[in-house]
């Protein structure tokens, strides 16, 4: 199964977090694919942002710029919108930010998935929705195998928590709910996403394209720590594809699913700086010598249920996932069209062999 672009031509979609950095690609893509897209979100929290880079209101429906922890401005527009496909990807995504706000990290994971899923409710035109969640809901065992998707719901820290509470909501409103009404409910689980147009404190492609940009050292946390590393375009095509599976297949598909790189694409922080100052005259690194919070060690996720069921697979290793994203900031930093260069890597990724 490929992406079809066939099928979101003219489909009703409702994304919320279309400002961030993921919700962005995916409402770019979609729209460029012909789905009316109607965003729900508050204001980007970096600048810049994805969102006004790619200008990419010129591209939706709507967008509402509201909190996903007001149910009734959320109904409100959900029910406007009218769609027959939700997409949830709001958030609070930051595991550090998490230790300090973490009342903030609970209200909007977990009470957000409430909302949008009472919203669902009380839409009926809604037929298939997507609650994407993070491959840290898992209760991590530091172990090496990687994780599938009937594996224990956990998190150390206020985000992996919130975000595995998340997948109880979905799974306890699947059960009580959505499946009498013939709304078909999934959860997507993806690793440590990587592509142009993410500022986002605290990660470690945008730390490091920062630092470039500041003509400094970056400064690392946990040299050792691994991670399943993919480009964003990977992990959106999996939603995209999961999505008309739902809308089209029903039942069958209303579960969770992981979509991961393969696995020798888990590597650790080390490996990735290295590779990046070995791609970038001048750049340099070093680590950070005071104590840390907690973040696990190892991550891996097991994507055979999506490879199998769903026909996904990855398309670009590591080494071509950091090239989209260094020759994506190249081309901001050059001024370049946006949106042209964002939906030119969309269209190299749906066909890896037609020259960019």
């Amino acid at each position: 199964m490929e992406v079809n672009r066939s099928f979101w031509k003219g489909k009703k979609v409702f994304i919320t977090g279309h400002t961030g950095f993921k919700g962005g690609w995916l409402s770019l893509w979609l729209a460029d694919m012909g789905a009316e897209v109607h965003g729900y979100a508050l204001d980007s929290s970096t600048e810049p942002n994805f969102f006004t880079v790619c200008n990419l209101q010129s591209h939706l429906v709507s967008s509402t710029i509201a909190d996903i922890r007001d149910a009734a401005a959320l109904a409100k527009a959900m029910q406007h919108a009218r769609p027959e496909i939700v997409l949830h990807l709001a958030a609070q995504p930051l595991v550090r930010y998490s230790y300090a706000a973490p009342v903030e990290t609970y209200a909007v994971n977990i009470m957000g998935t409430v909302n949008l899923l009472e919203a669902v409710r009380q839409t009926s035109s809604v037929k298939a929705v997507v609650n994407i969640t993070t491959d840290k809901c898992y209760e991590n065992k530091e172990w090496v195998w990687p994780y599938r998707e009937n594996e224990a719901m956990g998190g150390f820290d206020p985000y992996s928590s919130s975000k595995a509470c998340s997948e109880l909501v979905t799974a306890a409103y699947r059960r009580s709910f959505l499946e009498q009404a013939g709304v078909h409910l999934a959860s997507a689980r993806a690793g440590n996403v990587i592509g142009g147009g993410d500022w986002a404190t605290d990660r470690l492609i945008p730390d490091f394209l920062k630092s470039l940009d500041d003509q400094r050292n970056l400064i690392i946390r946990s040299p050792k720590a691994t991670r399943p590393w993919q480009h964003v375009l990977e992990p959106l095509a999996g939603y995209i594809m999961l999505a008309q599976a739902l809308y089209e297949n029903g039942e069958a598909f209303a579960c969770p699913w992981n979509f991961g790189p393969e696995d020798g694409d888990a590597r650790p922080v080390q490996w990735i700086v290295e590779y990046l100052c070995g791609q970038v005259p001048g750049a340099s690194w070093q680590c950070e010598s005071s104590p840390q919070l907690h973040e696990a060690n190892m991550l891996k996720l097991d994507s055979s249920k999506a490879k199998t069921q769903l026909g996904w697979q990855p398309r670009w290793n590591l080494r071509i996932a950091l090239g989209m994203t260094l020759n994506w900031h190249k081309a901001w930093r050059q001024g370049e069209e946006m949106a042209m260069v964002s939906q030119a890597q969309m269209h190299h990724y749906e066909a890896p062999s037609k020259a960019l």
